[in-house]
């Protein structure tokens, strides 16, 4: 299925005839197979989002392990899908994926959340560890030019790059950047958004990362610009700022932090400055991610919701505007996906089989996600005390030029 094609077209083109079970087949094969034709996928059916089982051992590790057995199957090579994003688009738009059973590894996760802060000062650079310093050239080859790792903003845009450079100005555009400007990126990955904004809005800056090999690459990029790349975690900044943006580092903050962060924001934020913070978001409050991806590729990670974040700007801040870019994602992952396809020769030595696997079912099972509206992008953009006179607004959803 590409990229963007609608749900009434598959289902236009998707056969209507019932899938046949083998007389053999288990009960729990014919507990998956039932699960599975509500949403039009076939097991070893014909068309790219059917699943291809390869042991018969799936059928009770997947009603036994849920989600977190889906995932590490899928990596162990017991079942393929030739376009996973589709497979994942019609689970997750159903809900389907909510009638497997939780499994204990959730469960404990659920119990650690509510009794520890997985988020803590002492556990802040786990998550950079182990996803952000994987290797610079996976995500030099799976990223733009600029090696920009959040979603794109693709009103007009053909190219990843030209996607990432409209969103990076769209950014700008709602802080209302002017030269002189100095602006905190907290979570600033690469340095892709500092970058641009002291070429094109010549104003100065700080980033913070929790990632080493981030804060390498970062500095190289920003060497001829009046931008500090410091490896840091959020709690301990100091200084204060006209501007600071976040793109992305929510999801790592945790609903035990999330006042924290606000308050900290405010502190750093000069009287007449503004706070724009981009993320991944929830429409329901949780505590904790999914058991896979917890596991393999954000730890500790959390999606948060609408409720959670209002209720940490509560008496802090004015929210100026809140825009949903969610629908944005699906091609952006899609773009990062055809990336690492078309250079995984150059990669492979570095990467086994299995982590090939693994990173496929992230990237696709994330963009099946977006295109299905289980997840969104939010970005909201805060004031201290309402600002007077003339209200930011965000800039229309059609072209955003950069400015020169």
């Amino acid at each position: 299925m590409s990229t963007h094609e609608s749900t009434s077209s598959v289902q236009a083109r998707a056969g209507t005839s019932a899938p046949t079970v083998p007389s053999s087949a288990s009960s729990a094969e014919r507990t998956l197979r039932s699960l599975l034709a509500t949403v039009d996928i076939r097991v070893n059916g014909d068309r790219p989002w059917d699943l291809q089982v390869h042991t018969d051992q799936l059928y009770n590790r997947l009603l036994a392990g849920g989600r977190l057995a889906a995932g590490e199957t899928y990596m162990d090579g017991w079942w393929d899908c030739e376009a996973l994003d589709a497979f994942f688009f019609r689970v997750l738009r159903a809900n389907l994926h909510e009638a497997l059973r939780t499994s204990p590894r959730f469960l404990w996760d659920m119990l650690k959340a509510k009794l520890f802060n997985l988020q803590s000062p002492s556990r802040a650079y786990q998550v950079g560890e182990q996803h952000y310093d994987r290797g610079n050239d996976l995500y030099e080859a799976m990223l733009d030019r600029r090696m920009t790792y959040s979603c794109g903003y693709w009103a007009e845009a053909d190219t990843l790059d030209e996607a990432q450079e409209a969103k990076l100005d769209l950014l700008c555009q709602m802080l209302e950047l002017e030269p002189g400007h100095r602006v905190l990126d907290v979570g600033c990955g690469w340095g892709s958004f500092l970058q641009y904004a002291a070429e094109t809005y010549g104003v100065e800056g700080v980033g913070i990362t929790v990632s080493d090999e981030q804060v390498r690459s970062a500095r190289e990029r920003c060497a001829a610009l009046p931008v500090e790349i410091r490896l840091q975690d959020y709690r301990d900044l100091d200084g204060t700022f006209d501007r600071i943006v976040s793109v992305g580092m929510l999801e790592h903050v945790g609903p035990k932090n999330y006042r924290t962060f606000m308050e900290t924001m405010k502190a750093a934020l000069k009287d007449d400055g503004l706070l724009l913070l981009q993320s991944i978001g929830s429409s329901t409050s949780t505590s904790t991610a999914g058991p896979w991806i917890n596991k393999y590729i954000f730890p500790n990670g959390v999606i948060p919701s609408a409720r959670q974040l209002a209720t940490a700007a509560e008496g802090l801040w004015v929210m100026e505007a809140w825009r949903n870019i969610g629908p944005h994602y699906d091609p952006t992952l899609m773009a990062w996906h055809r990336n690492v396809k078309a250079h995984w020769d150059a990669l492979k030595d570095a990467y086994d089989e299995r982590f090939r696997r693994m990173w496929r079912y992230y990237l696709l099972a994330s963009a099946g996600n977006f295109r299905a509206r289980r997840n969104q992008v939010w970005q909201i953009l805060y004031s201290h005390d309402g600002r007077l006179g003339s209200r930011p607004e965000t800039p229309p959803a059609g072209r955003i030029a950069p400015r020169r």
